[in-house]
């Protein structure tokens, strides 16, 4: 199930809340949040249901290890170890393996050997976010940074919990640890997110799904059909596509979490606004940035070694980032692109940046982001090459205006400009106190409701990127 249907808005929401909000007892409206996450979870892939469950279970039991053994003066690094290589043996078997055997068959048929095939595997929805939750949680126990959970339905909500559970944000366990049993419900905290819902709601289906469909249509142009100006609107579209249905589900699901009493932390802080791509990777997707900061790139010794060690560590956090977002070698060297830039910036290049106006820097910055998320985009390195050649000038196809205008309308010019608008924080002065927006407020998102409801209900274009993921 997705956010933004009319089947979550005007039955699963409304039912959930109802119910939610009826029953007086926490350890009650624990139940009917565990319940309809399942639900929820259950709605697209119920066949894949047994497997979120044997997790939860596995993971429960491995903390209740890591407690006793560490109750008795020891570490529980044993059980530890298990639980980690379980949850990421799990990730590897079900994100990895139809990649992983390919490219066995590739390699071994230039040299003349066969391999058979085999059926391909599943990815099931949300493994590469219920795994990061599950390893969060069993790392917080062993580093002492909260108590192992002994309610084991306390422990399968936080993991199932269905703001979160299919595209995040990460939330770390000792982050709301305390909110699973004990969360405040106050008509302020409803109110806020009710807002930040219908905010995400509105960044997601009139500006995402508006550049969504010209984006999609221009990259899948043949080459020859793709030129210059075509190539940059394409890229442009996606840009705010991936930024603003990211975000988006992220406002939503943070409106969510407010609704129903827990403080989910921000996931994006105007990314598009950056001087470098070190300070881009400040503001994207902060919960993914910081869970491979704070368990993957700290523990390898972060920036404490040499200077070498430092970018051995940094390439290695972003190929293993961008082999998480897709189990492809496009999504690979997506990650390695951006950790080779936050080395060169390392090195001096974000020193001599520091000398240039600031108008120059946010343009690298943005070139360097949009050339990436070409290799994002792309479905292999040909089509990849292809349309970075297209955005330099090198196709021969036309490049008048009137082929671009074939992919514009009213709607996709006002979500570009919007997007583009929305991206920086120059709106910001409407929030402050006393501002004439405030007072607006409740009329502008009940007119955004309304108009995402309306887009939804026409049956408008409405695809989610990081469901894939």
């Amino acid at each position: 199930m997705v956010f933004s249907t009319v089947t979550f808005l005007f039955y699963f929401l409304p039912i959930f809340l109802v119910l939610y909000f009826a029953l007086p007892f926490r350890h009650m409206r624990n139940i009917v949040l565990l319940v309809a996450s399942l639900i929820f979870y259950a709605w697209g892939e119920p066949k894949n249901l047994p497997l979120l469950l044997i997790s939860i279970l596995l993971n429960y039991l491995c903390g209740l290890g890591m407690g006793k053994a560490q109750e008795k003066g020891g570490t529980g690094k044993v059980v530890f170890m298990a639980g980690i290589s379980l949850n990421l043996l799990l990730l590897a078997y079900f994100k990895y393996f139809n990649f992983a055997w390919g490219s066995l068959i590739a390699v071994l048929g230039r040299i003349g050997i066969n391999m058979p095939e085999v059926e391909a595997v599943t990815l099931p929805l949300g493994i590469s976010f219920f795994s990061f939750h599950a390893i969060s949680y069993l790392v917080d126990v062993y580093r002492k940074k909260t108590t192992h959970e002994k309610n084991l339905f306390a422990l399968a909500m936080y993991i199932t919990m269905f703001p979160q559970l299919i595209a995040g944000p990460i939330i770390r366990f000792s982050t709301i640890a305390r909110q699973l049993h004990q969360r405040h419900h106050t008509l302020r905290r409803v109110e806020l997110g009710s807002k930040i819902f219908i905010l995400g709601l509105a960044q997601k289906v009139l500006i995402a799904n508006s550049v969504a469909l010209p984006a999609d249509q221009i990259f899948s142009l043949a080459p020859e059909a793709l030129g210059l100006a075509s190539a940059w609107l394409g890229i442009t579209c996606y840009t705010l596509q991936i930024y603003f249905d990211f975000f988006g589900y992220s406002n939503m699901a943070i409106g969510l979490g407010l609704v129903t009493g827990f403080s989910i932390p921000r996931n994006f802080n105007y990314p598009y606004v950056a001087q470098s791509i070190t300070e881009f990777w400040q503001r994207w997707h902060l919960s993914l940035s910081r869970w491979f900061r704070d368990y993957l790139y700290i523990p390898l010794g972060g920036n404490r070694g040499s200077s070498l060690a430092t970018y051995r560590n940094l390439f290695i956090v972003f190929f293993l980032c961008g082999l998480w977002h897709g189990a492809s070698w496009t999504f690979v060297v997506w990650g390695l692109y951006h950790g080779a830039f936050l080395v060169l910036e390392r090195i001096g290049l974000k020193k001599y940046m520091a000398g240039l106006p600031r108008p120059f820097r946010h343009a690298y910055t943005i070139l360097i982001v949009m050339v990436g998320w070409v290799f994002f985009r792309c479905d292999n390195f040909s089509q990849a090459l292809h349309y970075l050649m297209a955005m330099a000038g090198g196709m021969s196809a036309d490049n008048a205006i009137a082929p671009v205008m074939s992919f514009m309308n009213g709607t996709v010019i006002t979500a570009l400009a919007a997007g583009v608008l929305v991206s920086t924080p120059v709106l910001q002065v409407l929030n402050k106190p006393n501002a004439p927006a405030r007072i607006l407020a409740p009329a502008i998102s009940l007119m955004f409701f309304i108009l995402s409801a309306v887009s939804l209900a026409t049956g408008a274009y409405n695809p989610f990127i990081y469901f894939r993921f």
